[in-house]
């Protein structure tokens, strides 16, 4: 589709009808223990990229990406550590080029602020995105307790991803269902994924 960013992975870009609109905020939403990093590492090869990291340290998630089997390109990190973590994303955002990615990675730490102050914090995101003609990912892991403003963060977001992990006998499955998509044009099909050394489609067997 014409005017859309392609995300850098392949299995995505077929599916959302060439990548994302310019101005997009993606809600990606997955367990912990399963391997969702290496979506967001493979991101970072479409275009420049601003990785804020708010629970690992910059060197780790840099040591990552560089180790990473994937392609994957050379994403400026940021720790997100000051006492306010949303004026500190806030102040590191707005240096945000024209044209990039931004990952936020995770937003759990900055879903414990103050409801009104989040929902303030998005909606600016939000607006940023749509004048740099960026596209936004914010990771956001399922936790047994989730911040009462996870809600605010996947109704905000123009998409939300989420990644479905389980354990079927003796093999690992991962399934991405994209159940929201403002301005339509992705596909209603759940994907089933491999997540080991890179993002690709399973075609191993058909989903039940």
């Amino acid at each position: 589709m014409v005017g859309r960013l392609e995300t850098g992975i392949d299995v995505l870009d077929r599916k959302l009808d060439g990548g994302l609109p310019p101005g997009c905020v993606v809600a990606y939403t997955a367990s912990p223990a399963s391997q969702s990093e290496l979506l967001l590492y493979e991101l970072t090869a479409a275009r420049g990229t601003l990785y804020l990291t708010t629970e690992r340290t910059d060197d780790t998630v840099r040591h990552a990406i560089e180790s990473s089997m994937s392609r994957v390109g050379s994403p400026t990190v940021r720790r997100v550590t000051d006492s306010d973590p949303l004026e500190e994303a806030t102040r590191l955002i707005s240096a945000l080029p024209d044209g990039a990615n931004l990952i936020i990675d995770t937003m759990d730490v900055l879903e414990r602020a103050d409801g009104d102050a989040y929902l303030e914090f998005l909606n600016d995101l939000k607006s940023h995105m749509l004048e740099t003609g960026s596209i936004a990912v914010l990771h956001c892991l399922k936790r047994p307790n989730p911040s009462d403003n996870r809600p605010t963060t996947e109704h905000v977001a123009d998409a939300v991803f989420d990644l479905r992990t389980s354990l079927d006998g003796t093999e690992i499955e991962n399934h991405l269902a994209i159940p929201k998509f403002r301005g339509g044009g992705a596909s209603p099909e759940i994907i089933k994924l491999q997540l080991s050394e890179q993002v690709e489609i399973d075609t191993s067997r058909d989903i039940a």
